[in-house]
């Protein structure tokens, strides 16, 4: 059997993020291809973390800059390493190199930070985002240097593909377009109708600046014109880790209820009769919007929210980028039953579009396949990586060997002091 080490960044929480639904999405499809799958990452383990031995997927602490590493995956020698983000791999991707030099590198970005970045950025200073603002980032740098390095690299979003070609002039050979996947049972599941449902939601982990400012945006500006019209209204909002100044916006009297953590998210999208997602910066697609259209919940989302996720059909919902609009278009489809199930109706059919889980599966196996076989052929042709790895991963070693060193000196020199007093 073929061995997969996938390097996390974090512990996967498929109740708790798109990114760690994505995750277990890749998790399943290299299971599916017989692999057996190692997890490993430098991250404390959480409660919510997905139980891994579970799934018959063996789980490794790491740490940062320690040659521990080495030892580790000298000995695993997996065929494939899968890099969660790209600061995964700027810190164990030359000693991959070092120790498996064939393995078949792949990189998951999920979204391209640099981009989510740039565009907080720009937003925080009230303008548009520009291409200066990515070619002169730092993060950009790091991050793109990340994908050269790599053999290959998941791309959640079309736009993200076509921006790293525009603008950096990354060869379409070194990623590969990979959205979410949904299975054919959530993209025929029986959703409830308009009279069983009832109140907006809003979902999000709030550790992400994203669904932090839209809550903001919805507390100070959206949510009182909606209940300007609608005073009964309720707004139910979802999401793991809400820090205390998100729990102290709660209020009973304007319908404000921040609930935090749902056991259940497709339950909560599917008793709701309208979803709201205000996001006014970000990069990748958004996992509230897809499963709010496999439970055909018609969404209100920006321009940002809807980024890559657009069909020839139109939105399952309405897109607005200012306060006013984003509240008159939900209160129509809250209000307007005809008006309500033709956006609902639209949901499976742009999810059935965009994310149908067969056929992306059957991509990603052949270029996958396909690079792995001519793994010296592909590499060749990436000059640009090559040469970063030569000389960006050489700093990257003698930073993390230093570092090394110096924890074992103090280590040292803490039990020589501990041995005297003794």
């Amino acid at each position: 059997m073929k061995k997969l080490l996938i390097i996390g960044y974090v512990w996967p929480e498929p109740n708790s993020s798109a990114a760690g639904s994505r995750m277990m999405q890749l998790i399943n499809f290299f299971q599916a291809q017989n692999y057996h799958i190692t997890f490993a990452s430098p991250a404390l383990q959480s409660d919510h973390m997905v139980d891994l031995k579970a799934l018959n997927i063996s789980v490794e602490n790491i740490s940062l800059n320690c040659t521990s590493f080495d030892d580790f995956i000298k000995v695993l020698q997996p065929q494939a390493v899968m890099f969660d983000r790209f600061m995964m791999e700027e810190q164990f991707g030359w000693r991959v190199i070092e120790q498996c030099p064939d393995a078949l590198r792949i990189l998951d970005t999920e979204d391209l930070f640099c981009l989510r970045n740039a565009r907080h950025q720009a937003y925080k200073e009230k303008r548009e985002l520009t291409d200066q603002d990515l070619l002169t980032s730092d993060m950009a740098k790091r991050e793109v240097a990340a994908i050269f390095r790599s053999d290959i690299s998941l791309m959640i979003s079309s736009i993200e593909v076509e921006l790293l070609q525009r603008l950096f002039k990354v060869d379409a050979s070194l990623l590969h377009y990979c959205p979410f996947m949904l299975n054919d049972a959530q993209l025929s599941q029986q959703n409830p109708s308009f009279q069983q449902r009832q109140d907006f939601m809003a979902i999000g982990n709030f550790r992400h600046a994203p669904n932090w400012d839209a809550v903001l945006w919805l507390k100070q500006q959206i949510w009182p014109l909606i209940r300007k019209q609608l005073p009964n209204a309720k707004l139910n909002i979802y999401g793991a880790y809400p820090p205390p100044k998100a729990t102290d916006l709660h209020d009973e009297k304007s319908g404000f209820l921040v609930k935090g953590w749902v056991d259940d998210a497709v339950l909560a999208m599917q008793s709701a009769k309208i979803c709201l997602a205000p996001l006014r910066f970000g990069a990748g697609i958004k996992g509230k919007l897809a499963e709010a259209m496999y439970c055909s919940t018609p969404s209100v989302t920006t321009e940002i929210g809807i980024e890559s996720m657009q069909t020839n059909l139109p939105w399952a919902g309405a897109i607005a980028n200012d306060p006013q609009g984003i509240a008159d278009a939900a209160v129509k489809l809250f209000q307007d039953e005809r008006s309500w199930q033709t956006a609902s109706d639209l949901g499976q059919k742009n999810a059935a579009l965009m994310f149908q889980q067969t056929e992306i599966l059957i991509k990603l196996a052949e270029r996958i396949t396909q690079v792995s076989n001519h793994i010296t052929e592909h590499r060749q042709t990436n000059f640009i990586g090559s040469m970063l790895n030569h000389h960006h991963h050489k700093s990257t070693q003698y930073m993390s060997q230093w570092i090394d060193v110096k924890t074992q000196l103090k280590e040292m020199s803490e039990k020589g002091s501990k041995d005297t007093d003794e």
